[in-house]
């Protein structure tokens, strides 16, 4: 009998509470923080922290930390705003870093 897969998820280094799914990947291009970061189009399971300013290495941006929704640990953030045009496609996007993440059902 075959078995039966669910879909490949991240999950919070922390506490493995699921946050976002392997097929939401945009682009692994990205840099956080804390080293290399992933461009995501939808999250799950997550806190929004308040909107503020941030310039980042692209430009000045609108953004909201994004934290787990079971322990708090901040995974990344959410673009809110773009201030310059080229940077339009981020807005409404996640990223969450490498290091805060882990993977599940590989």
């Amino acid at each position: 009998m075959d078995e039966l897969v669910g879909p490949r998820l991240y999950s919070c280094c922390n506490c493995r509470n699921h946050v976002c799914l392997h097929d939401d990947i945009i682009s692994k291009a990205f840099q956080g923080r804390n080293g290399r970061a992933f461009l995501f189009s939808h999250a799950m399971n997550i806190v929004l922290g308040p909107k503020e300013d941030r310039q980042l290495m692209t430009g000045l941006h609108t953004v909201a930390d994004v934290h787990c929704g079971d322990c708090d640990e901040v995974l990344g953030w959410k673009y809110e705003r773009a201030y310059e045009e080229t940077q339009k496609y981020k807005e409404g996007k996640f990223i969450f870093e490498k290091s805060k993440i882990v993977k599940e059902n590989w």
